[in-house]
């Protein structure tokens, strides 16, 4: 799902280029690392997980007419419901969207948000440190909360891994739009 907050980070390497909006970003990395774009890494903040930005189309690109109410951030799709639960969804206050809605924030509020960190964090190291010292026993350590013996684990990792692996973690405050 796509977030209006969502921000994602870049890597070359060792090294974080920067941090920001899909657009921002593009746009930055596009102007400053035209040559590098091929080897660069674009992380979701939220996932960990490999994230893809539109290179060279980002500022051609209109908006697609949307349906919904795009100025409230409403998206039209589709749901495929049995009858009975459409039934219950039309029953409900505010009709089948607004009870929609309020299931699937209670949902968001629910997660674990530890094992969503741990993931995005394992997501991360698994695509640029799978072959560094103390991988698997950092994994390791992760996954059994050990939180002392990750940060001794990865202490030898370069400093922009272990900081934006802190913020995955949730120890520090995403960074407002930033590069170098």
């Amino acid at each position: 799902m796509t977030n209006r907050n969502e921000t994602v980070s870049a890597f070359l390497g060792d090294t974080s280029l920067g941090t920001g909006s899909r657009e921002a970003l593009t746009r930055m990395l596009e102007e400053r690392y035209p040559s590098d774009l091929g080897a660069i890494l674009v992380f979701d903040d939220e996932t960990g997980k490999l994230a893809d930005l539109d290179f060279w189309d980002a500022a051609k690109s209109a908006p697609a007419p949307a349906s919904g109410r795009p100025r409230l951030g409403v998206k039209a799709r589709e749901v495929t419901l049995l009858p009975r639960h459409w039934d219950w969804l039309s029953s409900e206050p505010g009709g089948a969207s607004a009870a929609l809605r309020r299931l699937v924030d209670a949902a968001i509020e629910a997660a674990p948000k530890l094992r969503q960190r741990r993931d995005a964090m394992y997501s991360f190291m698994s695509h640029l440190c799978g072959d560094r010292p103390g991988f698997e026993e950092a994994t390791r350590a992760l996954y059994r909360d050990d939180v002392e013996g990750f940060a001794s684990i990865i202490a030898a990792w370069p400093e922009d891994i272990r900081r934006y692996l802190d913020r995955l973690a949730g120890n520090t405050p995403p960074a407002e739009s930033t590069a170098i």
